[in-house]
């Protein structure tokens, strides 16, 4: 039996200081919502309760589906890579990025390669490099292949839409079906969730029909995301009947607020291909804050 477990949108606090070249952006909008908004309702330690929970159930591997950072300064991203070997060492933890990841143009480049280690695949190179496409990636992990996919890209102010593109598409494709043929559970990664009226149309995925088709056509059975900071369950079509699309609440979310408190799944995979046994099991923060409970158990 292999136990993967999934936490998304950490939004690592608290908010540096920030200079005002950085502010002079779109960065200033994010700044207001989080001293409005987020910073209300968005613990750290909350974040270091739920890591704490989650290693005492000892899962087998880590999938983290983006928006580590709020505004993605250079500080929030290097707090990010001194915080990630708390979550685990990086072949033990996977990460895809987000829009907040991605927030201003050139933040996608920094934090992919600040956090490298957590996002190469088996045959990728050591060292990231700006002319290498990281994604997708494929990591084997006993009977599991997880393949990392990223809708993070920079958008104007008031905007956290995704895209998920054509050359994406056709090499996620390739991976899921290598994986298929030689028999292991397939799980993908993706920030924005692919599901039409997920999220309000300026938060939205733009690709969402490709990505579809590229689980239909490349073969799925887990889809986990973020970016709501819900806990939901989706399904798209896949080759055998439908793939779950589970999205998580935010991992540092304290009680309280108008979004659900902090939580992880774990999902316990056993069998093999035609007769997997799958168990969803979502912890959930508790009304004192203090502790994580069992909120709900699905089989898949």
């Amino acid at each position: 039996m292999f136990r993967l477990a999934h936490i998304s949108d950490i939004h690592l606090g608290p908010l540096p200081a920030l200079t005002f070249l950085e502010l002079a952006s779109k960065r200033i909008t994010g700044f207001v919502n989080w001293h409005r908004n987020r910073r209300r309702h968005l613990f750290a330690n909350t974040l270091d309760l739920l890591l704490e929970d989650l290693e005492g159930r000892d899962p087998d591997h880590l999938a983290i589906t983006g928006d580590l950072v709020n505004l993605a300064s250079s500080r929030e991203i290097s707090a990010v890579a001194d915080w990630l070997p708390e979550a685990g060492v990086p072949e033990n933890v996977s990460l895809v990025p987000g829009n907040h990841d991605a927030y201003v143009p050139g933040a996608y480049d920094k934090s992919t390669e600040a956090w490298y280690p957590y996002m190469k695949g088996d045959h990728g190179p050591e060292a990231w490099h700006d002319d290498f496409h990281v994604f997708p990636y494929l990591r084997v992990r006993g009977q599991v292949a997880i393949i990392g996919c990223s809708t993070a890209v920079a958008t104007p102010p008031f905007a956290a839409s995704g895209y998920f593109g054509s050359r994406q598409a056709r090499e996620t494709v390739n991976l899921l079906r290598a994986a298929g043929e030689a028999g292991l559970y397939r799980v993908v990664l993706i920030h924005h969730p692919p599901i039409h009226g997920a999220t309000p149309f300026h938060k939205r995925m733009i690709g969402i029909r490709r990505f579809a088709a590229t689980i239909s056509s490349g073969g799925a059975e887990l889809v986990l995301h973020g970016h709501t900071h819900l806990n939901t369950v989706y399904s798209l079509k896949g080759q055998v009947g439908p793939v779950p699309v589970i999205g998580i609440a935010s991992a540092s979310q304290g009680p309280g607020g108008h979004k659900p408190p902090a939580g992880y799944n774990i999902f316990s995979i056993a069998g093999g291909p035609g007769q997997w046994n799958v168990m969803r099991e979502r912890f959930e923060l508790a009304s004192d804050g203090l502790t994580f409970g069992l909120a709900e158990t699905t089989r898949l």
